[in-house]
């Protein structure tokens, strides 16, 4: 076996150690990275969450059918699915809930649950760099527990515990289980104040006992959510831990009521109550003190209270401890000696708004008690009461109860640990009748004077003993009033003592030098002089921060009523007036305890799931005072204290109005206008306190704004993730701007509800609200509108403009709405008018109209490069003899005519005359390309050098006579017009395919009239009052409104035609002809070389090219080729070269070939071509063959004075000079008669030539 190291990858799952900070990490980074390449989507757009808002899954979405089916047939559902189960299994719990749901539908998925698939994909993607800690860690200590029923071995008679009966219950009453993560509160430090005189501050009017200036609410009480759960009763010690050792210390069934009476008739909450939900999102702004939890403060802020009263009515003072009810005549059952009612009414309630209780305490225990509630009702016997006699089991007459009995019961005290709180005071106090209770160090007193005995088990002891130790560590260690040095030997000694005393029980017994040690440390670290003098008689073990608000905060929370949650007990006066008498020990004055009190008033309101809004009116009421407050203290520590408790509860309040329309629906819309003064005040407080430069800043109207312009971006933001989440489902750019549409539907609809529902009731802060909700709407849509252009920019343009012209009309909703909402501002609404972002609709729309034209124009473009590069002028079909890139062009452009005339925009004159002008540029260049095929120059044969006939040449004797034509048609067969009878028809492939371009052409010109009548006569074009995109290079004048919209483009198709026709007649007479009309006519001698060959084979190319071509181009190309076998007529005549002689007789022979040549286009040309044209184009031809008729003295004679009457200069002897040779061949012509003497096989004429031209003899 070989050690390879420590693991770094096991089944795929990496290892991640760092031993100096004790963690260790899983990752599984590469697996999912595997799943997105499987499937994929390595380049998925990341996603924030696995499932989106509002999605919903049901058995109706599964497919139905067959045909319905088959679109998953080719998705991995199940082995998706199971690759994310083998993620979700090891390091992303965040994804069971949703790949539990679509697991159920494994056997017949449907597309919607394929897209969460993917959506969770996403999320792994966004998540896959996250990584499943674990830390190390030197003392386990205990987080949490796992609740269990008391009586595991006995059945259960109660109703079950709701989830928040669970949450309340004591860590004490239930067995250790699984350990949680423990949640962190925020942490912060306070001050502590001296005391002042009143426990609450009043209004004068309330001090003077007049009506308050507070209005009441008449809001009807709304049943919490603590009367819907089943409460647990709360001992001190758990008889689970430790099994009970008589009869008597069995706890009894529970009872379904709420309260129940043991059997001293005190009553006894059923619900933990803790200092602040560790679960609810309302920050708890006075720290957090570790390892000491709302048990353990509320029984010592108890034993303190107790402490501070004992000396008032009810509390073992020398008055009465009975107490009246406010609700009870005198005549009543409370009516005992020594004690009078107190007033019908609290001013304290008063004052804050707050209505009276519907019953009063006693009637609500009396309920409770009621044999009619359950028969479960048995009372309990007090462990040290420890009669065992069925006397003691009996239920005594009740009787009244005293303000001691109230506050036990509210702060949820068991008697038996009332009971040892007054034994130890009455040992404490022996002859100290009159000490004051600030000079009282409870919790040393507890220690030294309770023993295990005096408790159930000795357990409960421990428990009880170390929650003493730690009150005595936090006030005196941890958070002590004045600063303890760290080598302090009684903070040493003191230190010591308590870490031992949690792990076990201390020695408390007056011989215990532990005890004796404990005893000295804690009263030297207590009684210390802030100032550093002398020891004071005031103890300072619980008036550190934040100690002592950690105690006075369950105080205040005792005013609330157990049983209806939201509700403040009637005899808050007397409560606030005894717990006053707190402030010395805690520290506490005025100033602060108004600060609390607000906190607890707004901490319960959220609590209680925000039902009652009278506690939110209070709140607001005793934010008033402490703005007062703020005013006039300057304590740094209890700015601190005022800045932590605002800001909190600005917080929380601002969370809620920063989104106020996912919080608060239309039918609670209301609700705003008694949280935002609240949070207003806390803010313009928090302004007045913070220095400068730091906290809030604005006033009121403006928070509101920002309220209005944050919740109307958050309501966008949950409308626009929708979006998204359809856009990712999306397939197509349709698709996308139906999202688009529906989305601008959707912003609408917000913008009525607002307008509607929120802004009358944000009006009172904001003259402008439903303004603001206008322009923050139109800003956010007119951001989305631009992405969506840019990613639309050159795709579906009818959708596009559909989604702008929906748009248009969102805007104008949103700007009437700022014009009526602005109409009583001084600038009449402007300014928020120039806050909004134009949408610019129909300037946007001309650039997409030109877009789109440019994008059409490219596609012709395309289209006609396509052409260029694969064009090779083959017929389409026998019955179609162009090119097929024609068709597709003008196809292509029939296209965007009809799609030009289904955009959903109005259609003008310029758009027209813009979309025409496009065109025909594009069929200008096509026709260009078309009619590039050389020039008919390129096939007319260079001229000859001019020389004299040599009489003695035996040139002719080395003639071969020309061989056939080797050129033939590619396929003789395709037009059908010469089988076995027509074999000399020489029409070459590259003529042919000139006859193709030629009908290309006129394919052209047939049919751009039917583009140009679509554009010309369609229906809804209106009058342009704008100017078009760029500069129209073919105006449409007044003068010319019937011209064609392509007469450019018409005129250069026709020249074209004409330039093909001519190229391709001179092709076919010089080139494929060769042979039969030029090379061979009359070479060596005329009459054994005559023109009848030739005109066979020219009747058959003309029968082959008016098969080829389309009739309308027949009539053009028929007239050139005439002109061009003239022309190779003449060349044979002028310049045949050195195997071309002529005699005055060939005269006759030439006139007669030529009249025949003629008859071939008269007869031949099936009326193509008009004897006046043949005729007109013959007078040249004739009149050189005029010429050879002509003796050869006259020809000398002719050019003789022709050449002299032209020359200025004269002539020098006998010679003449040289005419010119300029191809312009006529009778008349110099050069032309020289040409025929050239060629006349006559010695006279040889001489001639010799002697006056100096012409070269023939070799």
């Amino acid at each position: 076996m070989k050690d390879l190291g420590d693991a770094s990858f096991v089944l795929g799952i990496e290892i991640l150690r760092d031993r100096s900070q004790g963690i260790l990490g899983l990752s599984q980074k590469n697996y999912i990275e595997k799943i997105l390449s499987r499937y994929g989507m390595e380049s998925c757009k990341p996603m924030d969450t696995p499932v989106a808002k509002g999605d919903k899954f049901s058995l109706k979405q599964c497919p139905k059918n067959d045909l319905e089916r088959t679109s998953m047939h080719d998705k991995p559902y199940a082995l998706a699915l199971g690759n994310l189960l083998y993620a979700q299994v090891y390091i992303h719990p965040d994804i069971s809930f949703i790949v539990g749901v679509l697991g159920r539908y494994l056997s017949n998925p449907d597309m919607d649950h394929w897209i969460v698939v993917k959506r969770i994909m996403r999320y792994l993607k966004r998540t896959k760099d996250y990584m499943l800690i674990y830390r190390r860690s030197e003392n386990l200590e205990i987080i949490s527990y796992l609740l269990r029923h008391r009586h595991h071995h006995h059945h259960h008679h109660g109703p079950p515990t709701s989830p928040r009966s669970r949450r309340r219950h004591s860590r004490r009453e239930s067995l250790p289980g699984l350990s949680l993560p423990p949640i962190i509160r925020p942490i912060s430090t306070h001050n502590r104040r001296d005391s002042c005189p009143d426990p609450f501050p009043l209004s004068p009017t309330s001090r003077a006992e007049t009506p308050s200036s507070f209005t009441t609410s008449n809001n009807a009480t709304t049943p919490t959510r603590s009367q819907q759960s089943q409460q647990l009763v709360r001992y001190e010690s758990d008889p689970v831990l430790m099994p009970p050792s008589s009869p008597l210390e069995s706890p009894q069934p529970l009872s379904p009521s709420s309260y129940f009476y043991d059997e001293q008739h005190n009553y006894v909450a059923k619900a933990k109550q803790d200092l602040y939900d560790k679960q609810s999102d309302l920050a708890w702004p006075f720290g957090d003190l570790q390892g000491i939890d709302g048990d353990d403060f509320r029984e010592t802020a108890y034993e303190l209270f107790f402490t501070a009263c004992r000396s008032s009515p009810g509390f073992g003072g020398q008055s009465s401890l009975t107490f009246y009810s406010k609700h009870e005549n005198n005549n009543g059952v409370g009516g005992g000696a020594g004690g009078a009612p107190v007033s019908q009414s609290s001013r304290v309630k008063r004052a804050l708004g707050l209505k009276m209780m519907r019953s009063t305490l006693d009637q609500r225990i009396s309920a409770a008690e009621s044999p009619a509630m359950s028969p479960l009702m048995s009372p309990l016997v007090s462990p040290v009461a420890g009669g065992s006699s069925p006397k003691s089991r009996l239920v005594k007459p009740r009787k009244q109860m005293s303000m001691a009995d109230v506050m036990r019961v509210q702060m949820q005290v068991t008697e038996q640990s009332d009971n040892r709180l007054r034994k130890t005071l009455m040992r404490t106090l022996v002859g100290q009748l009159g000490r004051q209770a600030e000079t009282i160090i409870l919790p040393l007193e507890l220690l030294r004077h309770l023993k295990p005995s005096e408790f159930n088990n000795f357990q409960e002891y421990h428990l009880w003993q170390k929650r003493q130790l730690k009150m005595i560590e936090a006030g005196l260690l941890l958070y002590p009033s004045i600063p303890v040095e760290k080598t302090n030997q009684f903070a040493m000694n003191l230190r010591e003592i308590i870490k031992n005393g949690v792990e076990q029980p201390l020695d408390t017994g007056r011989n215990s030098d532990t005890m004796r040690t404990f005893s000295n440390s804690v009263l030297s670290l207590s009684m210390r002089n802030p100032d550093g003098g002398a020891p004071t008689n005031v103890c300072h073990w619980a008036n550190g921060y934040p100690v002592n608000v950690h105690l006075y905060i369950p105080l205040l929370q005792s005013i609330f009523d157990l049983k209806e949650e939201t509700s403040i007990l009637d005899e808050v006066d007397e409560m606030l007036d005894l717990m006053k008498k707190t402030w010395t020990s805690l520290g506490i004055n005025r100033s602060i305890h108004n600060v609390c009190f607000a906190w607890v008033l707004f901490q319960k309101y959220v609590e209680t799931g925000q039902v009652e809004h009278d506690l939110l009116c209070a709140s607001h009421a005793m934010l008033n005072e402490v703005a007062s407050d703020a005013k006039k203290e300057k304590d740094p520590k209890y700015v601190e204290i005022l800045k932590s408790v605002l800001s909190s509860l600005k917080d929380w309040g601002e969370k809620r109005l920063l989104a106020y329309q996912e919080y608060f629906q239309v039918e609670a819309a209301g609700e705003i206008e008694n949280l935002l003064p609240v949070v207003l005040l806390a803010h313009k407080i928090l302004g007045d306190v913070a220095p400068s430069g730091e906290g809030s800043e604005g006033k009121g109207g403006d928070r509101v704004d920002d309220y209005i312009r944050s919740s109307m971006k958050n309501a966008f933001e949950n409308a626009l993730q929708a979006a998204n989440a359809k856009y990712t489902e999306c397939q197509t750019k349709k698709e996308i701007s139906e999202v688009m549409f529906q989305l601008a539907q959707e912003i609408e609809d917000l913008a009525n509800k607002e307008r509607q529902s929120y802004s009358p009731v944000l009006k009172k802060w904001h003259p402008t609200a439903a303004a603001v909700a206008a322009l923050t709407l139109n800003n956010c849509y007119g951001f989305v509108l631009k992405q969506y252009l840019t990613e639309m920019m050159t795709t579906e343009t009818s959708e596009t403009i559909i989604v702008l012209q929906r748009a248009k009309k969102l805007e104008d909703i949103l700007v009437q709405m700022v014009v009526e909402d602005s109409v009583d501002c001084e600038d009449g609404g402007k300014t928020v008018v120039t806050e909004m972002v134009p949408f610019e609709v129909d300037s946007t729309i001309v650039n997409i109209l030109k877009r789109w034209m440019d994008a059409s124009m490219q596609r012709g473009n395309y289209c006609f490069q396509k052409a260029k590069e694969h064009e090779n002028w083959n017929p389409k079909s026998k019955s179609e003899p162009y090119a097929k890139s024609v068709v597709e062009l003008m196809n292509l452009a029939k296209i965007i005519v009809q799609e030009f005339f289904l955009l959903p925009v109005p259609i003008t004159e310029d758009l027209v005359q813009e979309l025409a002008t496009g065109l025909q540029n594009l069929f200008k260049e096509y026709t260009m390309f078309v009619a590039a095929c050389g020039l008919k120059e390129n096939y007319v044969p260079n001229l000859p050098p001019l020389t004299r006939c040599n009489r003695n040449s035996k040139f002719h004797k080395f003639w071969k006579i020309a061989t056939p034509c080797r050129v033939t048609c590619e396929d003789p067969h395709m037009y059908g017009i010469y089988e076995a009878r027509h074999p000399h028809a020489c029409t070459s492939r590259g003529t042919q395919r000139l006859y193709i371009r030629i009908n290309t052409l006129h394919y052209l010109l047939q049919h751009i009239p039917s583009l140009d009548k679509s554009l010309s006569l369609s229906k809804g074009v209106v009058p342009s009052i704008r100017h078009s995109f760029k500069n129209i290079q073919t105006p449409l004048t007044n003068s010319s409104k019937s011209t064609s919209y392509f007469e450019t483009a018409n005129s250069s198709i026709l020249a074209a035609c004409q330039h093909l026709s001519e190229v391709a007649s001179y092709r076919l007479i010089f080139f494929d002809s060769n042979s039969f009309l030029y090379e061979t006519l009359y070479a060596g001698d005329v009459a054994s070389a005559r023109i009848q060959p030739g005109l066979t084979v020219l009747k058959h190319n003309l029968k082959l090219m008016t098969a080829i071509l389309t009739e309308r181009a027949r009539a053009q190309a028929m007239k050139e080729i005439m002109k061009a076998c003239f022309d190779a007529f003449l060349m044979v005549l002028l310049a045949g070269g050195t195997s071309r002689m002529f005699n005055e007789s060939d005269y006759i022979m030439i006139q007669e070939d030529f009249e025949n040549l003629k008859a071939v286009f008269i007869n031949c040309g099936e009326g193509l071509v008009g004897d006046e044209a043949v005729e007109k184009e013959s007078e040249v031809v004739e009149g050189v063959i005029a010429l050879m008729g002509l003796s050869t003295g006259e020809l000398m004679e002719t050019l003789t004075n022709i050449v002299l009457s032209d020359e200025a200069n004269g002539v020098i002897g006998h010679k003449l000079p040289m005419p010119p040779t300029t191809r312009k061949w006529s009778r008349t012509d110099p050069n032309t008669i020289l040409r025929v003497l050239c060629y006349r096989n006559d010695k006279t004429a040889n001489h001639y030539l010799k002697r006056t031209f100096s012409i070269a003899k023939r070799r």
